[in-house]
């Protein structure tokens, strides 16, 4: 089986969105375990060689490699997204290397973030729908 290489934009002030996103990936049998996550998680964020907390400028120029390392970037398009300056420059990144970003829209939601226009695709809060479009945006 393939492995498919993610990255998944997201705040850490909303951690909840990622860890269901990423549970509803689990989930699914046909990509569980055939995925390679390369988000910066709260969990595990991003230090300098040293162990130390990077600069701004620094944490940027290491997101960017991990999502050059990713294929795909997934965006929970929450309102909130519109509102954090991380995962807008996350989209830039991801444009700046071609990246396909798939807009994830959370149940009940009314309002989405004006990042959907970035997307090449938006699919709702459905692991199945999730796996599709990241197989069919996949290089």
């Amino acid at each position: 089986m393939r492995t498919y290489n993610i990255f998944i934009s997201h705040s850490w002030k909303y951690d909840e969105d990622y860890q269901r996103l990423i549970g509803l990936l689990d989930k699914e049998p046909c990509f569980q375990g055939n995925y390679r996550d390369y988000s910066v998680t709260k969990d595990e964020p991003i230090l300098s060689k040293n162990g130390n907390k990077l600069t701004d400028q620094g944490l940027m120029a290491r997101i960017s490699e991990q999502i050059r390392s990713a294929s795909v970037v997934l965006i929970p398009v929450g309102i909130y997204a519109t509102h954090s300056d991380w995962i807008n420059e996350e989209i830039k990144i991801a444009k700046g290397f071609g990246k396909p970003i798939i807009a994830i829209k959370p149940w009940g939601t009314q309002r989405v973030s004006s990042v959907v226009k970035d997307a090449i695709e938006t699919v709702g809060w459905n692991g199945s729908s999730i796996v599709d479009a990241i197989k069919r945006h996949t290089k």
